[in-house]
Protein backbone atom coordinates (compact mmCIF):
# COMPACT_ATOMS: atom_id res chain seq x y z
CA UNK A 1 0.00 0.00 0.00
CA UNK A 2 1.02 3.81 -0.57
CA UNK A 3 0.69 6.31 2.08
CA UNK A 4 0.84 9.95 1.80
CA UNK A 5 2.41 11.87 4.50
CA UNK A 6 3.99 15.41 5.21
CA UNK A 7 6.60 15.30 7.70
CA UNK A 8 9.35 17.83 9.74
CA UNK A 9 13.19 17.33 9.44
CA UNK A 10 15.10 18.18 12.26
CA UNK A 11 16.19 21.36 10.62
CA UNK A 12 12.30 22.10 10.31
CA UNK A 13 11.87 22.17 6.84
CA UNK A 14 8.62 20.50 5.47
CA UNK A 15 8.96 17.45 3.57
CA UNK A 16 5.81 15.81 1.83
CA UNK A 17 5.89 12.45 -0.45
CA UNK A 18 4.76 8.94 -0.88
CA UNK A 19 5.88 5.73 1.07
CA UNK A 20 5.39 2.43 0.34
CA UNK A 21 4.34 -0.14 3.47
CA UNK A 22 1.89 -3.15 3.79
CA UNK A 23 0.20 -1.13 7.14
CA UNK A 24 -0.05 2.71 8.24
CA UNK A 25 2.30 1.73 11.33
CA UNK A 26 4.82 0.41 9.25
CA UNK A 27 4.86 3.27 7.28
CA UNK A 28 5.03 5.60 10.45
CA UNK A 29 8.19 3.36 11.56
CA UNK A 30 10.00 4.00 7.92
CA UNK A 31 9.34 7.58 8.00
CA UNK A 32 10.82 7.70 12.10
CA UNK A 33 14.28 5.75 11.08
CA UNK A 34 14.51 8.51 8.65
CA UNK A 35 14.51 11.26 11.39
CA UNK A 36 11.20 12.97 10.37
CA UNK A 37 8.36 14.15 12.20
CA UNK A 38 5.44 13.07 10.92
CA UNK A 39 2.43 15.17 11.27
CA UNK A 40 0.33 13.68 8.23
CA UNK A 41 -0.42 10.24 7.41
CA UNK A 42 -2.95 8.82 4.99
CA UNK A 43 -3.23 6.14 2.68
CA UNK A 44 -3.42 7.43 -0.53
CA UNK A 45 -6.46 6.08 -2.82
CA UNK A 46 -6.19 3.95 -5.86
CA UNK A 47 -9.12 4.37 -8.45
CA UNK A 48 -11.68 1.59 -8.45
CA UNK A 49 -10.07 0.03 -11.82
CA UNK A 50 -6.88 -0.14 -9.89
CA UNK A 51 -8.25 -1.97 -7.38
CA UNK A 52 -9.80 -4.26 -9.25
CA UNK A 53 -6.62 -4.96 -11.35
CA UNK A 54 -4.96 -5.53 -8.36
CA UNK A 55 -7.72 -8.04 -7.00
CA UNK A 56 -7.41 -10.15 -10.50
CA UNK A 57 -3.20 -10.26 -10.64
CA UNK A 58 -2.75 -13.94 -10.42
CA UNK A 59 1.08 -14.56 -8.95
CA UNK A 60 2.31 -16.97 -12.24
CA UNK A 61 5.03 -19.19 -11.92
CA UNK A 62 7.38 -16.91 -14.03
CA UNK A 63 6.92 -14.34 -11.16
CA UNK A 64 8.25 -16.59 -8.82
CA UNK A 65 11.30 -17.59 -10.82
CA UNK A 66 12.14 -13.90 -11.84
CA UNK A 67 11.85 -13.30 -7.90
CA UNK A 68 13.85 -16.37 -6.82
CA UNK A 69 17.08 -15.58 -9.28
CA UNK A 70 17.29 -11.89 -9.06
CA UNK A 71 17.14 -12.64 -4.92
CA UNK A 72 19.76 -15.58 -5.43
CA UNK A 73 21.92 -12.95 -7.44
CA UNK A 74 21.35 -9.66 -4.87
CA UNK A 75 22.29 -12.07 -1.31
CA UNK A 76 24.96 -13.78 -3.32
CA UNK A 77 26.64 -9.91 -3.75
CA UNK A 78 26.00 -9.62 -0.14
CA UNK A 79 23.12 -7.49 -0.26
CA UNK A 80 21.41 -7.81 2.81
CA UNK A 81 18.27 -9.49 3.24
CA UNK A 82 15.84 -6.93 3.83
CA UNK A 83 17.30 -4.51 1.62
CA UNK A 84 17.06 -7.22 -1.41
CA UNK A 85 13.23 -7.61 -0.81
CA UNK A 86 12.46 -4.09 -0.78
CA UNK A 87 14.58 -3.88 -4.17
CA UNK A 88 12.73 -6.56 -5.89
CA UNK A 89 9.98 -5.08 -4.58
CA UNK A 90 10.03 -1.62 -6.00
CA UNK A 91 10.89 -3.04 -9.69
CA UNK A 92 7.88 -5.70 -9.21
CA UNK A 93 5.23 -4.71 -11.79
CA UNK A 94 2.63 -7.31 -10.11
CA UNK A 95 0.82 -5.20 -7.47
CA UNK A 96 -0.48 -8.51 -5.88
CA UNK A 97 3.30 -10.20 -5.41
CA UNK A 98 4.96 -6.12 -4.54
CA UNK A 99 2.36 -6.68 -1.41
CA UNK A 100 3.70 -9.72 -0.47
CA UNK A 101 7.34 -9.15 -0.86
CA UNK A 102 6.91 -6.22 1.01
CA UNK A 103 5.12 -7.81 4.03
CA UNK A 104 8.10 -10.58 3.88
CA UNK A 105 10.86 -7.25 4.33
CA UNK A 106 9.16 -6.65 7.33
CA UNK A 107 8.60 -9.60 9.04
CA UNK A 108 12.56 -10.38 7.95
CA UNK A 109 13.65 -7.07 9.31
CA UNK A 110 11.17 -7.73 12.43
CA UNK A 111 13.38 -10.72 13.78
CA UNK A 112 11.63 -13.50 11.40
CA UNK A 113 13.46 -16.14 9.76
CA UNK A 114 12.50 -15.69 6.19
CA UNK A 115 11.93 -19.52 5.93
CA UNK A 116 9.04 -18.74 8.44
CA UNK A 117 7.78 -15.70 6.50
CA UNK A 118 7.96 -17.66 3.26
CA UNK A 119 5.97 -20.27 4.73
CA UNK A 120 2.74 -17.83 5.57
CA UNK A 121 2.19 -17.71 1.81
CA UNK A 122 1.93 -21.21 0.89
CA UNK A 123 0.05 -20.56 -2.43
CA UNK A 124 2.88 -18.61 -3.77
CA UNK A 125 5.97 -20.46 -2.34
CA UNK A 126 5.49 -24.27 -2.31
CA UNK A 127 6.91 -26.26 1.09
CA UNK A 128 9.37 -27.29 -1.12
CA UNK A 129 10.69 -23.71 -2.06
CA UNK A 130 10.48 -22.82 2.27
CA UNK A 131 12.58 -26.47 2.90
CA UNK A 132 15.08 -25.06 0.79
CA UNK A 133 15.97 -21.73 2.02
CA UNK A 134 15.10 -23.62 5.48
CA UNK A 135 18.05 -25.61 5.03
CA UNK A 136 20.30 -22.94 3.66
CA UNK A 137 19.60 -21.24 7.10
CA UNK A 138 20.75 -24.10 9.18
CA UNK A 139 23.73 -24.86 6.65
CA UNK A 140 24.76 -20.96 6.65
CA UNK A 141 24.54 -21.87 2.44
CA UNK A 142 21.57 -19.34 1.75
CA UNK A 143 23.37 -17.91 -1.21
CA UNK A 144 23.96 -21.58 -2.87
CA UNK A 145 20.09 -22.84 -1.42
CA UNK A 146 18.50 -19.92 -3.66
CA UNK A 147 20.77 -20.46 -6.20
CA UNK A 148 19.60 -24.01 -6.58
CA UNK A 149 15.94 -22.78 -5.83
CA UNK A 150 16.39 -20.66 -8.99
CA UNK A 151 18.10 -23.23 -11.91
CA UNK A 152 15.29 -25.88 -10.28
CA UNK A 153 11.99 -23.16 -10.78
CA UNK A 154 13.40 -21.70 -14.31
CA UNK A 155 13.82 -25.64 -15.54
CA UNK A 156 10.08 -26.48 -14.03
CA UNK A 157 9.26 -22.89 -16.00
CA UNK A 158 10.68 -24.14 -19.12
CA UNK A 159 9.46 -27.53 -19.63
CA UNK A 160 5.75 -26.14 -18.38
CA UNK A 161 5.75 -23.28 -21.19
CA UNK A 162 6.43 -25.96 -24.02
CA UNK A 163 4.40 -28.25 -22.88
CA UNK A 164 1.78 -25.12 -22.89
CA UNK A 165 2.81 -23.85 -26.08
CA UNK A 166 2.64 -27.56 -27.31
CA UNK A 167 -1.28 -27.55 -26.84
CA UNK A 168 -2.09 -24.38 -28.47
CA UNK A 169 -2.31 -25.32 -32.09
CA UNK A 170 -4.09 -28.69 -31.47
CA UNK A 171 -6.65 -25.83 -29.39
CA UNK A 172 -7.00 -24.18 -32.88
CA UNK A 173 -7.47 -26.99 -34.81
CA UNK A 174 -10.37 -28.15 -32.49
CA UNK A 175 -11.42 -24.87 -32.25
CA UNK A 176 -11.60 -24.76 -35.63
CA UNK A 177 -13.51 -28.09 -36.24
CA UNK A 178 -16.13 -27.27 -33.81
CA UNK A 179 -16.22 -23.61 -35.85
CA UNK A 180 -17.38 -25.26 -38.45
CA UNK A 181 -19.73 -28.59 -37.54
CA UNK A 182 -21.25 -25.54 -35.56
CA UNK A 183 -22.00 -23.48 -39.14
CA UNK A 184 -23.04 -26.60 -40.85
CA UNK A 185 -25.32 -27.57 -38.69
CA UNK A 186 -26.96 -24.40 -37.70
CA UNK A 187 -26.80 -22.17 -40.83
CA UNK A 188 -26.31 -24.40 -43.88
CA UNK A 189 -27.50 -27.84 -43.52
CA UNK A 190 -31.58 -26.62 -42.60
CA UNK A 191 -31.48 -24.25 -45.53
CA UNK A 192 -30.13 -27.56 -48.05
CA UNK A 193 -32.98 -29.19 -45.82
CA UNK A 194 -35.38 -26.32 -47.37
CA UNK A 195 -34.25 -26.22 -50.88
CA UNK A 196 -34.61 -30.09 -51.27
CA UNK A 197 -37.78 -31.06 -49.96
CA UNK A 198 -39.30 -28.07 -52.23
CA UNK A 199 -37.36 -29.51 -55.48
CA UNK A 200 -38.80 -33.37 -54.60
CA UNK A 201 -35.41 -34.94 -55.64
CA UNK A 202 -34.43 -38.21 -53.96
CA UNK A 203 -32.02 -37.37 -51.38
CA UNK A 204 -29.06 -39.92 -50.67
CA UNK A 205 -28.43 -41.74 -47.80
CA UNK A 206 -25.24 -39.90 -46.82
CA UNK A 207 -27.27 -36.75 -47.06
CA UNK A 208 -30.21 -38.13 -44.96
CA UNK A 209 -27.53 -38.88 -42.00
CA UNK A 210 -26.31 -35.71 -41.92
CA UNK A 211 -29.42 -33.99 -42.11
CA UNK A 212 -31.46 -36.36 -39.37
CA UNK A 213 -27.58 -35.70 -37.11
CA UNK A 214 -27.54 -31.48 -37.73
CA UNK A 215 -31.87 -31.87 -36.40
CA UNK A 216 -30.78 -33.81 -33.25
CA UNK A 217 -27.87 -32.09 -32.52
CA UNK A 218 -29.68 -28.47 -32.94
CA UNK A 219 -32.57 -30.33 -30.32
CA UNK A 220 -30.35 -31.88 -27.89
CA UNK A 221 -27.05 -30.46 -28.79
CA UNK A 222 -27.46 -27.56 -25.78
CA UNK A 223 -28.07 -31.15 -23.54
CA UNK A 224 -24.92 -32.68 -24.77
CA UNK A 225 -22.91 -29.56 -24.00
CA UNK A 226 -24.21 -29.47 -20.69
CA UNK A 227 -23.75 -33.01 -20.32
CA UNK A 228 -20.40 -32.90 -21.19
CA UNK A 229 -19.29 -30.20 -18.94
CA UNK A 230 -21.22 -31.52 -15.94
CA UNK A 231 -19.42 -35.22 -16.45
CA UNK A 232 -15.64 -33.15 -16.70
CA UNK A 233 -16.75 -31.30 -13.03
CA UNK A 234 -17.81 -34.39 -11.41
CA UNK A 235 -14.76 -36.27 -13.10
CA UNK A 236 -12.33 -33.53 -11.55
CA UNK A 237 -14.59 -33.48 -8.17
CA UNK A 238 -13.92 -37.35 -8.37
CA UNK A 239 -10.13 -36.82 -9.27
CA UNK A 240 -9.58 -34.56 -5.89
CA UNK A 241 -11.15 -37.49 -3.62
CA UNK A 242 -7.99 -40.04 -2.39
CA UNK A 243 -9.98 -43.18 -4.43
CA UNK A 244 -10.14 -40.95 -7.59
CA UNK A 245 -6.68 -39.92 -7.81
CA UNK A 246 -5.34 -42.97 -7.08
CA UNK A 247 -7.30 -44.21 -10.32
CA UNK A 248 -6.94 -41.88 -12.84
CA UNK A 249 -3.16 -41.69 -11.72
CA UNK A 250 -2.68 -45.14 -12.28
CA UNK A 251 -4.85 -45.13 -15.63
CA UNK A 252 -3.14 -41.84 -16.72
CA UNK A 253 0.57 -43.94 -16.87
CA UNK A 254 -1.25 -47.15 -18.92
CA UNK A 255 -2.05 -44.43 -21.96
CA UNK A 256 0.20 -45.46 -24.83
CA UNK A 257 1.99 -42.89 -26.06
CA UNK A 258 0.89 -40.49 -23.05
CA UNK A 259 1.67 -42.42 -20.51
CA UNK A 260 5.66 -42.97 -21.36
CA UNK A 261 5.70 -39.09 -21.67
CA UNK A 262 4.32 -38.63 -18.14
CA UNK A 263 6.58 -41.13 -16.91
CA UNK A 264 9.51 -38.92 -18.31
CA UNK A 265 8.00 -35.95 -16.32
CA UNK A 266 7.45 -37.07 -13.22
CA UNK A 267 11.04 -38.87 -12.87
CA UNK A 268 12.43 -35.91 -14.38
CA UNK A 269 10.60 -34.06 -11.39
CA UNK A 270 11.35 -36.38 -8.93
CA UNK A 271 15.02 -36.81 -9.70
CA UNK A 272 15.46 -33.12 -9.82
CA UNK A 273 13.53 -32.29 -6.85
CA UNK A 274 15.61 -35.03 -4.89
CA UNK A 275 19.01 -33.68 -6.14
CA UNK A 276 18.19 -30.16 -5.23
CA UNK A 277 16.79 -30.83 -1.44
CA UNK A 278 20.17 -32.75 -0.62
CA UNK A 279 22.54 -30.56 -2.29
CA UNK A 280 20.68 -28.24 -0.03
CA UNK A 281 21.67 -30.08 2.89
CA UNK A 282 18.66 -32.04 3.92
CA UNK A 283 18.63 -35.97 4.87
CA UNK A 284 17.71 -38.21 1.84
CA UNK A 285 14.50 -39.37 4.01
CA UNK A 286 13.53 -35.14 4.46
CA UNK A 287 14.55 -35.02 0.83
CA UNK A 288 11.99 -38.36 -0.23
CA UNK A 289 9.39 -36.78 2.14
CA UNK A 290 9.32 -33.33 0.49
CA UNK A 291 9.88 -34.98 -3.25
CA UNK A 292 6.48 -37.52 -2.27
CA UNK A 293 4.20 -34.26 -3.05
CA UNK A 294 5.91 -32.21 -5.74
CA UNK A 295 5.76 -35.25 -8.31
CA UNK A 296 2.07 -34.93 -8.78
CA UNK A 297 0.98 -38.65 -9.12
CA UNK A 298 -0.10 -40.76 -6.28
CA UNK A 299 1.39 -43.84 -7.76
CA UNK A 300 5.05 -41.97 -7.40
CA UNK A 301 3.79 -40.90 -4.54
CA UNK A 302 2.87 -43.91 -2.57
CA UNK A 303 6.37 -45.66 -4.36
CA UNK A 304 8.21 -42.54 -2.60
CA UNK A 305 6.74 -42.91 0.38
CA UNK A 306 7.85 -46.47 0.92
CA UNK A 307 10.92 -45.57 -0.21
CA UNK A 308 11.17 -43.17 2.70
CA UNK A 309 9.89 -45.83 4.68
CA UNK A 310 12.84 -48.72 3.94
CA UNK A 311 15.63 -46.16 3.95
CA UNK A 312 15.12 -45.37 7.60
CA UNK A 313 15.51 -48.63 7.91
CA UNK A 314 18.65 -48.90 6.19
CA UNK A 315 17.60 -50.17 3.10
CA UNK A 316 19.64 -49.13 -0.07
CA UNK A 317 17.35 -46.25 -2.39
CA UNK A 318 17.89 -47.98 -5.49
CA UNK A 319 16.65 -51.35 -4.08
CA UNK A 320 13.50 -50.16 -3.18
CA UNK A 321 12.76 -48.31 -6.46
CA UNK A 322 13.45 -51.49 -8.29
CA UNK A 323 10.18 -52.96 -6.44
CA UNK A 324 8.76 -50.46 -8.52
CA UNK A 325 9.70 -51.69 -12.09
CA UNK A 326 5.86 -50.14 -13.39
CA UNK A 327 7.00 -46.91 -12.79
CA UNK A 328 10.64 -46.56 -12.32
CA UNK A 329 12.58 -47.09 -15.89
CA UNK A 330 15.71 -49.53 -15.59
CA UNK A 331 18.13 -46.48 -16.62
CA UNK A 332 16.76 -44.31 -13.42
CA UNK A 333 17.58 -47.68 -11.05
CA UNK A 334 20.77 -48.21 -12.44
CA UNK A 335 21.96 -45.00 -12.03
CA UNK A 336 20.84 -44.28 -8.71
CA UNK A 337 23.08 -47.22 -7.43
CA UNK A 338 25.90 -45.82 -9.49
CA UNK A 339 25.08 -42.64 -7.16
CA UNK A 340 24.87 -44.64 -3.91
CA UNK A 341 28.17 -46.63 -4.50
CA UNK A 342 29.88 -43.58 -5.45
CA UNK A 343 28.52 -40.91 -2.81
CA UNK A 344 27.88 -38.87 -5.89
CA UNK A 345 23.95 -39.43 -5.75
CA UNK A 346 23.05 -35.60 -5.86
CA UNK A 347 25.12 -35.28 -9.00
CA UNK A 348 23.84 -38.27 -10.28
CA UNK A 349 20.37 -37.44 -9.86
CA UNK A 350 20.76 -33.99 -11.86
CA UNK A 351 22.35 -36.13 -14.31
CA UNK A 352 18.66 -38.44 -14.39
CA UNK A 353 16.71 -35.03 -14.15
CA UNK A 354 19.05 -33.37 -17.26
CA UNK A 355 18.11 -36.81 -19.29
CA UNK A 356 14.81 -37.27 -18.81
CA UNK A 357 13.82 -33.87 -19.31
CA UNK A 358 15.59 -33.69 -22.58
CA UNK A 359 13.53 -36.74 -23.09
CA UNK A 360 10.37 -35.68 -22.25
CA UNK A 361 10.97 -32.17 -24.77
CA UNK A 362 11.68 -35.11 -27.54
CA UNK A 363 8.29 -36.42 -26.10
CA UNK A 364 6.36 -33.80 -26.91
CA UNK A 365 7.92 -33.10 -29.86
CA UNK A 366 7.01 -36.44 -31.00
CA UNK A 367 3.20 -36.09 -29.96
CA UNK A 368 2.69 -33.35 -31.93
CA UNK A 369 4.30 -34.66 -35.31
CA UNK A 370 1.89 -37.42 -34.95
CA UNK A 371 -0.92 -35.11 -33.48
CA UNK A 372 -0.74 -32.06 -36.02
CA UNK A 373 -1.32 -34.05 -39.24
CA UNK A 374 -4.05 -36.27 -37.75
CA UNK A 375 -6.26 -33.41 -36.49
CA UNK A 376 -5.59 -32.18 -40.22
CA UNK A 377 -6.66 -35.13 -41.72
CA UNK A 378 -9.84 -35.32 -39.20
CA UNK A 379 -10.75 -31.46 -40.22
CA UNK A 380 -10.05 -32.39 -43.81
CA UNK A 381 -12.52 -35.68 -43.59
CA UNK A 382 -15.02 -33.91 -41.80
CA UNK A 383 -15.58 -31.21 -43.47
CA UNK A 384 -15.26 -32.91 -46.99
CA UNK A 385 -18.01 -35.21 -45.48
CA UNK A 386 -20.25 -32.50 -45.07
CA UNK A 387 -19.32 -30.86 -48.39
CA UNK A 388 -20.27 -34.01 -49.78
CA UNK A 389 -23.47 -34.65 -48.48
CA UNK A 390 -24.53 -31.02 -49.02
CA UNK A 391 -22.90 -30.64 -53.43
CA UNK A 392 -24.52 -34.43 -53.68
CA UNK A 393 -27.92 -33.22 -53.80
CA UNK A 394 -27.71 -29.82 -55.56
CA UNK A 395 -25.53 -31.67 -58.50
CA UNK A 396 -28.61 -33.97 -58.67
CA UNK A 397 -30.65 -30.33 -59.22
CA UNK A 398 -28.43 -28.71 -61.29
CA UNK A 399 -29.12 -32.19 -63.55
CA UNK A 400 -32.64 -31.66 -63.44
Amino acid sequence: MKFNYQARKKEGEIQMGVVEASSRKIALSLLQKQGLYVTYLEEAKAPLYAKRIELFTKITLRDVVLFSRQLSMMFGAKISLVEALRVLAGQTENLNFRDKILKLSEEVEGGSPFSRALSHYPEIFSIFYTSMIRAGEASGKMAESLNYLADHLEREYHLSSKTRGALIYPSLVFSMIFLVFFLMIYTVIPQLKIVIEESGVEVPRITQSVILASAFLKKYGFLLISGFFVFLFLLFRYYKTEAGKDLIDKYLLRLPIFGHFLKTIYLSRLAESLSTLISGGLMITQALDLSADIVGNSAYRKAILSARDEVRKGVPLSSVFALFPEIFSPVFIQMSLVGEKTGTLDDTLMSIASFYQKEAERGIDNILSILEPTLIIILGLGAGGLMFSILMPLYQLLSI
